[in-house]
């Protein structure tokens, strides 16, 4: 009688059936495959060792571990309940192919596995900003501060949101997020939030102008990125646009004579992102109050008071005390909050909207209230230390990053240089600051490192501005240029030797 055997091989190559053999089945939880054959065969008949091997040397390959090994391997437990099975199972995958392709030794793959592991579920990336652009629209504008990153911890569990615990009654939604919000701008009558600065502004067109008119200067009809218009956006709400003045001149004269029984509003637009300068006049809110139809202000960068720093940029608490009825804004700009959008002013006019149908496919929710309310009554944000950071104190960083990374044969050089508010504020401000300057290709081997760091290109170097990088930053930043040491320098250090 034939007698059958089972042989084993770990690896997907040295799993294959050969000749004479029945085929083989692949084993998905453990990573191997299995062959039956006759007796007197060997288990691994037909598989071809790779090129360059003696074909009586063992195949490291049988070495890689398994995947149910691995697995049970406490850390690697711990991050399944983290991060979710398909994903460790992924990196563990690679990690064995790398091992089966020659790339890492077998017993370095358990470490190989918790390095390719992210650090959240989620696919977006921590960065470090070192552009020098404060509210860098493709990195998340505003980042928040530690009383609202805990704030939005805090609410992500079952909250009273919409409900009074006191009464059981069901309450005004985010009421103390709003009431921070009145507080910081007393001339508000009343105030609402919804999911971004262009839905504020779409709100009020709907509510106040779908079939009617708005006012608005030709110099303030400007494109707000990504290709998105603001003429675009406002006649999508079903509102007709009369515009007046010129580009560069537009005077409270030219409003008034277009103000009749279809007008819905005034809107008035801060450039945000860019200047005209020159011969120009533009009519301020103060001009238009008076003319018997509501003064909407997009001021845009969600300032709501004075900043020494930026005297041109308009805020809102100015806007509403010179006459607006309404002023629309973004959270995650100046202010340095979440995304969402801010509508202050009159409190009928503000009520009105908060009870518009379209409010409610724009409302926030509980982790943007919470949030914003955190970055309204915590301590200064991010933002705001970035703005106000001493250019004597950013060069003294400069020169001690500057001269750590030199100690390590690193072409790193402490320069001067300029950052930029960004997000849409205050186009044209220059903000002294200082950077570490390295060789160019440091630019893409940050960008791509496991601390991703986005820096800027200038004059062939790559510049890493130190307003854009909170202090407690700093070693984070070192040791990112510490371990992306480029060809250039490696070959510079065997020079000097």
């Amino acid at each position: 009688m034939e007698q059958r055997v089972t042989a084993r091989a770990a690896g997907t190559e040295d799993g294959a059936a050969g000749a004479g053999h029945e085929a083989a089945s692949a084993d998905d939880t453990t990573g191997t495959a299995r062959a039956t054959g006759a007796a007197g065969t060997t288990g691994t008949a037909g598989t071809t060792p790779p090129a360059g091997r003696d074909p009586g040397t063992p195949d490291p390959r049988r070495r890689v571990p398994r995947t149910d090994d691995l697995l049970r391997d406490p850390r690697l437990a711990e991050a399944t309940g983290r991060l979710g099975a398909a994903v460790v199972k992924g990196a563990v995958r690679q990690a064995q192919q790398r091992a089966r392709d020659g790339e890492l030794a077998p017993e370095d793959v358990p470490d190989t596995i918790l390095g390719l592991l992210p650090g959240t579920a989620s696919g977006l990336r921590p960065v470090l900003n070192a552009t020098g652009v404060l509210l860098h629209t493709n990195l998340g504008r505003a980042p928040l501060s530690d009383a609202a990153r805990r704030a939005v911890t805090e609410a992500a569990g079952p909250t009273d949101v919409e409900l009074d615990l006191a009464t059981g009654a069901r309450a005004r939604r985010g009421r103390s997020a709003l009431a921070a919000l009145r507080a910081r701008v007393p001339a508000a009558g009343d105030a609402h939030v919804v999911n971004n600065g262009a839905a504020a502004l779409v709100l009020a067109a709907t509510a106040l102008a779908a079939g009617k008119e708005i006012v608005v200067s030709r110099g303030e009809m400007v494109e707000i990125g990504d290709g998105f218009r603001l003429p675009d956006l406002l006649v999508s709400t079903g509102a007709r646009l009369r515009e007046v003045g010129t580009t560069n001149r537009t005077t409270a004269a030219d409003y008034a004579a277009v103000i009749g029984p279809e007008t819905g509003f005034v809107l008035k637009v801060h450039p945000s992102n860019f200047r005209v300068t020159g011969f120009t006049r533009a009519a301020q809110a103060g001009e238009l109050a008076s003319l018997g139809v509501p003064v909407v202000v997009d001021i845009g960068s969600g300032l709501l008071a004075p900043h020494p720093g930026l005297p041109e940029e308009p805020d809102a608490e100015t806007q509403l005390r010179a006459g607006a009825a309404l002023v629309t804004a973004s959270g995650d700009k100046l202010l340095g909050g979440p995304q969402c959008g801010l509508l202050l002013g009159d409190g009928d006019l503000v009520r009105a909207l908060a009870r518009h149908p379209l409010a409610r496919a724009l409302r926030v929710d509980k982790l943007t209230l919470a949030a914003l309310e955190a970055t309204l009554t915590g301590p200064p944000t991010p933002t705001a230390h970035a703005l106000t950071a001493d250019p004597v104190a950013l060069r003294a960083r400069a020169d001690r990053l500057a001269a750590e990374l030199g100690a390590h044969g690193i072409d790193a050089r402490a320069v001067g240089s300029t950052a930029t508010v960004g997000g849409g504020g205050a186009p044209g401000v220059g903000l002294p600051s200082a950077a570490l300057s390295l060789p160019e290709p440091y630019a893409a081997a940050l960008r791509t490192g496991r601390t991703p760091v986005v820096g800027r290109l200038e004059a062939g170097r790559c510049l890493l501005d130190l307003r854009s990088v909170p202090p407690a930053d700093d070693e984070r930043l070192a040791g990112a240029v510490r371990a992306v040491r480029t060809s250039d320098d490696q070959a510079a250090r065997k020079e000097r030797a």
